[in-house]
């Protein structure tokens, strides 16, 4: 117990002093100015090529969405997050010890060159997204987590991470295992979650981008919006377009849905005129409703 609670201890310190050192001393792996900096050009692109003309700049709910980019990539991790996976780690690998497994890597991709690492783990990992969103439409507890990101009314960059903190537990916790059998690097990590991150604010931003052929392998606004339809065909009444970064899987398996545009699609969910719309209220709306059923 004494070693967990040091292992706590730690973290709370250890993100505390990596958060300021982020701010105060910006470099080339620096993921706050990487983020700032990414959010900025594509923000800046929505102002000058915007794809829905007449949807204002500040689009609705672009506080709140702000907000959420503050809590969940950097005051989550402060007041917890980080303490709890570090433990986390900590428990799963004693679990291991006690039949005499100390690793995991079943693949040392180390040896490979840089390119095929970042493509194994980019490619693995958002497959992974894929089937772990899929999830948060068909399960019902964890749909009603996923509904405060189906909850904007108006597409825009930072719509990306308008999610309630337990989908990043659930994401994260199921991408641990396989991505720890690859031996992956944190350098190389950094650099592909810093490219999904971009993916992603293209893909929510008021941008009419679409790829050309290579709409059938990266996501794009054109698809995307769809996935944010509030009305669902009858053939896809879960929902489709889950891909995060890449669009293949949906092809591959059934799951793309793209009839026209999207351009003035109505986006939200049945019943969503009654959602919280405040930061608070929407992080306890899941566990609320649940309640309440």
């Amino acid at each position: 117990m004494e070693k967990y609670l040091k292992i706590i201890q730690d973290s709370f310190s250890g993100y505390f002093n990596y958060l300021i050192d982020e701010i105060t001393n910006p470099g080339w792996t620096n993921y706050f100015y990487w983020l700032l900096g990414l959010s900025l050009l594509v923000f800046a692109l929505e102002i000058l090529i915007p794809w829905r003309k007449k949807q204002p700049v500040i689009r609705k709910g672009f506080w709140l969405d702000a907000f959420y980019i503050l809590f969940n990539f950097f005051l989550f991790s402060l007041i917890g997050y980080n303490a709890l996976s570090n433990v986390g780690v900590e428990l799963f690998n004693d679990f291991l010890e006690l039949f005499g497994i100390n690793n995991l890597v079943a693949v040392e991709i180390q040896s490979f060159p840089v390119w095929a690492q970042l493509v194994i783990m980019f490619i693995i990992a958002d497959f992974i997204q894929w089937n772990v969103h899929r999830m948060l439409h068909r399960v019902p507890w964890l749909w009603k987590f996923h509904q405060i990101h189906h909850s904007v009314k108006e597409m825009g960059f930072a719509a990306q991470f308008r999610f309630h903190f337990v989908e990043t537990l659930v994401y994260k916790s199921i991408q641990y295992i396989p991505l720890a059998m690859i031996g992956f690097g944190i350098e190389q990590f950094f650099i592909v979650h810093m490219f999904t991150v971009f993916v992603g604010h293209l893909n929510h931003a008021n941008l009419d981008w679409s790829y050309g052929p290579f709409g059938y392998v990266f996501n794009n606004p054109r698809m995307h919006i769809w996935h944010h339809a509030k009305k669902l065909p009858p053939e896809h009444k879960y929902g489709m377009n889950f891909g995060l970064s890449l669009s293949i899987w949906d092809y591959l398996f059934g799951t793309a849905y793209i009839p026209q545009s999207g351009k003035n699609i109505e986006i939200g969910f049945e019943g969503d005129e009654n959602f919280p719309q405040d930061f608070s209220e929407q992080v306890i709306f899941p566990f609320k409703s649940k309640l309440e059923n």
